[in-house]
């Protein structure tokens, strides 16, 4: 069904019926709604059905309702979940409980968790979303932005790299060909696919470290986010590394998995720390243009944004706005799991239901 013509009916039909059977709905609750409405869980629970071997595990559906009602309500913990599910009966019957003691406990809330992490399952359900809506529709600007992700873990111990070989003392013959040099990664890139580009990025928990808005050094442990953003404050494309990754390293993975899912956009819009010449060729063989801020670092007289490029790379604020939204009230700054896959699971959940709120809005 067309996104457009879906919101109308919702709005029109199912929230009558809805208020009909459960009463006035809250304007949170109503939010839920359109969220679960709009993700096509029925399909997307479909491998986690019950094979009909040993005990029936609870609804998995219900059980990802639940996670996503955690997001909406900006909740910090499954415990706090739980609550409000045995004190709104409103709530519990949207997931599809429709008494109290059918509530699972929270250790069924969290093999449910886990299996969702390592099936990916938000992961997947966000890119359907996505390619519903862009697939075949032409985006102006898209924004590329990194984010801290404080995480309670125990920082990863790096193995230092092993020392060179002993070199002859003297001056090496003049026959002798130099040692070659490994490539960097922003070199190979480009030339290899974008599961191969995932696969290379460090995903262990570390310290990570940046310069804030004030001019201070800031460091904390845990992940970085990266997101890229398109017009209407959509998160489109997200990839989970290791808190000191440099944000440079992960824009060609961003461009892959985002021309994937939306293959027409015009420009990418991109910080200083985006700034290489690797970066900008592969924007261009894209048929992007790209708009990334000149680093004063990387040259003497670096090249300045004439005022037309200022104007249109001021539309990059939306990736802080995605972060700054994610973090205050989709769940981003309440980050209680263990390890890259449950980190990107619990957080992609957020952006699920981040994502569906802003499409309604831009649809209606």
């Amino acid at each position: 069904m067309n996104l457009s013509l879906w919101a109308n009916c919702l709005q029109r039909q199912l929230f009558p019926v809805l208020e009909e059977e459960l009463g006035p709905l809250s304007d949170t609750e109503e939010k839920f709604v359109r969220v679960v409405e709009l993700v096509n869980l029925a399909r997307l629970i479909a491998p986690y059905a019950w094979k009909r071997i040993g005990r029936k595990p609870a609804s998995r559906l219900a059980l990802a309702k639940a996670f996503i009602a955690k997001m909406v309500w900006n909740l910090p913990t499954t415990e706090a979940l739980i609550d409000l599910l045995k004190s709104s009966s409103t709530l519990r019957r949207l997931c599809g409980w429709e008494a109290r003691p059918l509530i699972p406990d929270r250790a069924t809330f969290s093999r449910a968790f886990e299996a969702f992490a390592l099936g990916q399952w938000p992961q997947r359900a966000h890119e359907a979303l996505i390619q519903s809506y862009g697939a075949t529709r032409l985006v102006g600007h898209s924004s590329h932005d990194a984010t801290a992700i404080e995480a309670r873990e125990k920082p990863q111990k790096k193995t230092p790299p092993p020392p060179p070989p002993q070199a002859r003392r003297g001056r090496p013959r003049r026959d002798t060909p130099p040692a070659p040099k490994e490539p960097r990664r922003l070199e190979v890139q480009p030339l290899r696919t974008l599961a191969e580009n995932l696969a290379d990025l460090p995903t262990a928990c570390d310290v990570g470290c940046k310069r804030n808005s004030q001019g201070y050094q800031e460091s904390w442990i845990g992940y970085k986010l990266h997101l890229t953003s398109i017009d209407g404050d959509i998160p489109v494309s997200a990839i989970l590394t290791s808190a000191s990754t440099h944000d440079s390293q992960v824009a060609i993975p961003l461009f892959q998995m985002t021309h994937a899912r939306i293959p027409l956009c015009l420009y990418d819009l991109l910080d200083s720390a985006y700034d290489a010449p690797e970066i900008h060729r592969f924007s261009r063989h894209l048929g992007h243009v790209p708009l990334i801020d000149p680093n004063p670092r990387r040259s003497q007289n670096p090249r300045c944004l004439d005022p037309a490029e200022q104007r249109r790379f001021a539309e990059r604020s939306a990736a802080e706005r995605v972060n700054s939204n994610l973090k205050d009230n989709y769940g981003g700054k309440f980050v209680r799991v263990r390890g890259a896959a449950k980190v990107m699971c619990h957080l992609m959940f957020g952006l699920l239901a981040l994502t569906a709120v802003q499409l309604f809005h831009r649809l209606v």
